[in-house]
């Protein structure tokens, strides 16, 4: 196993970022989040890379939160105006690539922010979840950015103010996860859904991801005036056009991601 605090691999058209530091349950610090984020980077750098895969090596953590020792997971430079974590939230979510969380284990405070700013999430039947800042005196307020608008409000307040644990299965009916498989099953259902993916249009999902971040601002009727000239742009691509050619020819479509 590297040294590196994360691994980057391509593997066919998707490209996996695995934290590794499993002796400390893959806690965050400095380094994973730059780590995290120059795999976004490199995944978007290279055009045959379709999804991203982000998960946590060994079998009993995927992220447990920030790391507490002194000086690591909460050292703040005060003048600094942006954090490292939230400036990575920011990048996740403007990403254009999709993106699976592959939730092999305990799934803590900052960690459930890391689960939040994927697009997609499978986990282990037997994985725990949970924010419990309130337990050492804190609050998880950069997770809420994105937690609010996936999970119910009232769940997202029991979570957060009793900061007690709660099951996979749990989270899948709040809405926080796809898919929960039987751990023996976890790397079958990461690859199934990968290839569900993988086959498609990677220019559609790139600019329906695109539309998607920015409607979320939109009213009504700004969204849907933004979404007729998305359509009418879309439709001149060379996948559009490719994937109706195929239909027609009834063929299986050649994607070129342009």
């Amino acid at each position: 196993m590297s040294d590196a605090t994360v691994l980057h691999d391509k593997r066919g058209h998707a490209f996996w970022i695995t934290i590794n530091r499993p002796d400390k349950r893959n806690a965050l610090n400095a380094s994973v989040i730059a780590g995290i984020v120059d795999g976004y980077r490199r995944a978007h750098e290279d055009s045959d890379v379709r999804v991203i895969v982000l998960t946590g090596a060994g079998d009993k953590a995927f992220c447990a939160g920030a790391d507490l020792q002194p000086g690591a997971g909460f050292a703040f430079d005060l003048s600094r105006p942006n954090l490292d974590y939230a400036d990575m939230l920011r990048m996740a979510q403007n990403a254009t690539k999709p993106s699976i969380a592959r939730v092999n284990g305990v799934c803590m405070a900052g960690g459930i922010g890391l689960l939040c700013m994927t697009d997609m999430a499978v986990a282990a039947d037997d994985v725990i979840l949970g924010l419990p800042e309130v337990k050492v005196g804190v609050f998880p307020m950069q997770v809420l950015s994105l937690l609010q608008a996936i999970a119910p409000p009232r769940l997202v307040r029991e979570w957060c103010f009793t900061g007690e644990p709660f099951s996979a299965a749990e989270a899948k009916e709040a809405g926080l996860l796809n898919h929960v498989a039987p751990r023996a099953d976890l790397d079958a259902k990461v690859e199934w859904l990968v290839s569900r993916l993988t086959d498609k249009s990677p220019t559609a999902i790139r600019r329906g991801k695109y539309a998607m971040r920015a409607l979320a601002s939109m009213s009504f009727d700004q969204g849907i005036a933004y979404t007729e000239s998305q359509i009418a742009v879309l439709a001149m691509t060379q996948d559009a056009k490719e994937g109706l050619a195929a239909f027609a020819e009834k063929r299986k479509p050649v994607w070129t991601g342009k």
